[in-house]
């Protein structure tokens, strides 16, 4: 089993740095590679789990996020076209996408990429969220485990997102605080 890191620089799209640019797709893409390649021959003879960590900025835009959500879009492509190869050695390829989870990571985008105080920030993700809390990292760390255990033996290709629901939401479902506001702009 196996997991990945991720590392960017949170700025603009037009403010990215050539560096920053290879530095993320290092780290997120081909750190992967490398690593699923170093792992597969230990994995012979035996069923076999690898789980890459996306992010939810593979597929929602996020200010800031566009080199990072790049690469984790092309980590996410990896873990569908790897089990072609992997899987009849036995081997499953899957990813896990968390959405909000409390870690210094979270505070330090909401604080310093979105010029936000975390504190309420978070309660605004907590009331629009279905299951009415932050995720932690205890709530990933328990998918990973399942996609590593022999119960996962039959799922392969598949980026399972975590978030509480809060993507499922509509905009027209946010809490009653936030319509009030936006009609109070309107008017």
């Amino acid at each position: 089993m196996m997991a990945t890191l991720a590392a960017t620089a949170f700025r603009p799209m037009l403010e990215q740095k050539e560096h920053n640019i290879r530095r993320t797709f290092a780290i997120s893409v081909d750190a992967f590679i490398a690593a699923v390649q170093a792992a597969v021959p230990l994995m012979a003879g035996r069923p076999g789990r690898i789980v890459a960590i996306s992010g939810i900025d593979s597929h929602q835009a996020m200010a800031g996020h566009g080199v990072l959500g790049a690469a984790k879009a092309a980590l996410e492509s990896l873990v569908r076209t790897l089990p072609l190869e992997l899987g009849p050695r036995g081997i499953t390829v899957n990813g896990v996408s968390p959405g909000f989870i409390e870690t210094d990571s979270a505070r330090f985008y909401t604080e310093r990429g979105l010029k936000r105080e975390y504190s309420p920030a978070a309660l605004e993700l907590i009331a629009a969220t279905p299951v009415r809390r932050l995720g932690r990292g205890e709530d990933v760390a328990a998918l990973v485990a399942f996609l590593a255990s022999d119960g996962a033996g039959f799922l392969t290709g598949q980026t399972i997102l975590i978030d509480g629901g809060l993507t499922i939401v509509s905009p027209l479902h946010r809490p009653v605080e936030d319509r009030r506001g936006m009609e109070g702009e309107r008017g």
